[in-house]
């Protein structure tokens, strides 16, 4: 439970301006690079990939190209702010000010919330420009927002663990990126041979694209609520990681 609403939303209204401050690094590399795809997946391999499930194959990789932008940006406002914090020494300081674990965790998750969810609603509007109609836009809308906080708190967790930046690229590049390449942004997952389809099911990715195909396009490769609740408990089960981790203290000096 939230006491110290003061430092609360100092601590938290910091980590929004944080990224909003700089949103020449946090904002528009995510648009130029989802623009890439588009032109490169969605236009220039339109003429060999013709449709999948029904589904003009530029639009079918639009939600995923979302989700991958939304992802990315989560996990990397929360990871950078901490490891940044542990490098400078900072963090330790912090500890002893009159907030819990819960509401320091809580802080920096919503700070990657919030630059996760903007990211993610600038490319829902790209997407829409190119022709995407929203079947279901409050699903769409909730769907944007429990992804950025569950890979916050992903994020969060990430950079308390990580000792250096080069450990925290090694994570993101060799772990975020594969999953994510591997959850079906440019393919359906019902393509792949039956080992593949196994690994995509335990692929945590996967549901946030599938519901959000579901939710925009009508389309999904496994049902609608059951990656719903999937990434609800995802997203319970990640927060309650990372605060658990601040709680410990794990790490936080070097």
């Amino acid at each position: 439970m939230i006491k110290n609403w003061v430092g609360f939303y100092t601590l938290s209204s910091r980590e929004i301006l944080r990224f909003f401050t700089v949103w020449k690094q946090t904002i528009i590399p995510g648009i130029v690079t989802t623009l890439l795809y588009i032109f490169v997946f969605g236009v220039a391999l339109q003429d060999r990939i013709s449709e999948i499930d029904g589904i003009s194959y530029k639009m079918y990789i639009l939600p995923g190209l979302l989700m991958m932008n939304v992802i990315t940006n989560a996990v990397a406002n929360t990871a950078s702010s901490m490891l940044q914090m542990k490098l400078l020494q900072t963090l330790p300081e912090l500890l002893i000010t009159p907030l819990s674990s819960l509401e320091l965790s809580v802080s920096f998750i919503i700070g990657g919330t919030v630059r996760g969810f903007v990211n993610g609603i600038l490319i829902l509007l790209i997407c829409i420009m190119a022709g995407m109609e929203i079947r279901d836009p409050i699903s769409t809308i909730f769907i944007i927002f429990i992804v950025s906080w569950s890979f916050s708190s992903l994020g969060l967790f990430i950079g308390q663990m990580s000792d250096s930046w080069d450990q925290l690229a090694l994570i993101q590049n060799f772990v975020l990126t594969p999953l994510s390449f591997l959850g079906g942004i440019f393919y359906s997952v019902n393509m792949l041979p039956e080992w593949g389809l196994a690994i995509s099911k335990v692929n945590p990715v996967f549901y946030t694209i599938n519901s959000l195909r579901y939710a925009t396009l009508g389309v999904s490769d496994a049902p609608f609520v059951n990656s719903m609740v999937f990434i609800v408990l995802f997203s319970l089960m990640l927060t309650i990681l990372a605060v658990k981790t601040m709680e410990s203290g794990k790490k936080i000096r070097f």
